[in-house]
């Protein structure tokens, strides 16, 4: 009869005496007779590989399992496998049942982002898998997260302005009570930089830091990072040089030889417009006009 045993162990976090601990829950046992049951706790060294971490024997239908920073961290994705046996009776026991891995720490949602060199603004969800423990009565109650971008496009001796802004230099993750996958969440607004640049399509990548924390399990630990792929988008351009000559976004060719400032480009969608002035250079011999000046809004 144990060997049919549905456990079906569940990871959640807690808060225990205002420290990070995953709980490990399964389906209680039938009260007679008594049922022992064997936990282990391992986290994903690699694919496919598991590491122990701790294991127990208990009564109880649940197990803790702390996180330090030492032997469970932040970063870790963490299985707890559970057992039912009857004590003296060790060839009665269950199959071993896992719970589904539980990744402890930050993550973004969406975990990757494709925008276009569009204007438009992207949400990017920033959550804590655990709570935000408060270290003490003078410490701030919350977790800060340093955001900074960096264009992998870009050469680093080569500064250049970056591919993608952000809304925020830093979010701040504030104790609430955990929900689903989420212990507490901040936004962040990610745009694509209009360079008016053929540059192909680029890659960035969002990073977080804790800033300044005091608890340990958080100070030595670097979430994700996200990667946004930039898709370049074409570029139309127009120009009025010389004695002016004008070719148009679409192509067209004119001259233009009137004296005094002028219209040359408005966008109907956006607060875009250029002007352009124009004086006599040709003196008495002939009369024509040239470009001496320029605004741009």
């Amino acid at each position: 009869k144990l060997a049919s045993l549905a456990l079906q162990p569940v990871i959640t976090p807690e808060l225990v005496q205002g420290r990070v601990h995953l709980k490990c829950s399964y389906s209680p046992a039938p009260p007679e007779p008594p049922v022992h049951f064997r936990v282990l706790w391992s986290r994903l060294s690699s694919p496919g590989k598991r590491e122990q971490i701790q294991q127990e024997t208990t009564l109880q239908p649940f197990s803790y399992m702390e996180m330090d920073g030492a032997n469970l961290r932040l970063g870790d994705t963490v299985i707890c496998t559970v057992t039912a046996f009857r004590r003296g009776s060790p060839e009665q026991q269950s199959l071993p049942e896992d719970s589904k891995g539980f990744y402890a720490g930050i993550k973004f949602l969406p975990e990757s982002l494709e925008i276009a060199e569009d204007g438009k603004e992207h949400v990017l969800t920033v959550l804590s898998t655990v709570p935000i423990a408060c270290p003490g009565q003078h410490d701030p109650c919350k977790i800060t997260l340093q955001l900074s971008t960096e264009d992998l496009g870009k050469s680093s001796q080569v500064p250049g302005p970056p591919d993608i802004i952000l809304s925020a230099c830093q979010v701040d993750l504030l104790p609430g009570l955990c929900s689903g996958n989420s212990c507490a969440a901040a936004r962040v607004t990610v745009m694509a930089v209009t360079d008016f640049a053929q540059d192909g399509n680029r890659v960035s990548r969002l990073h977080a830091r804790p800033a300044a924390a005091r608890d340990v399990l958080w100070r030595a630990y670097t979430p994700r990072d996200v990667k946004v792929t930039v898709r370049d988008l074409p570029t139309g351009n127009c120009y009025s040089f010389t004695d002016p000559h004008i070719i148009t976004f679409d192509g067209w060719r004119y001259d233009s030889h009137k004296i005094g400032t002028f219209l040359l480009s408005r966008s109907e969608s956006r607060a875009f417009e250029v002007h352009v002035r124009q004086w006599d250079c040709g003196g008495h011999r002939s009369t024509t006009a040239c470009n001496c000046g320029v605004a741009a809004r």
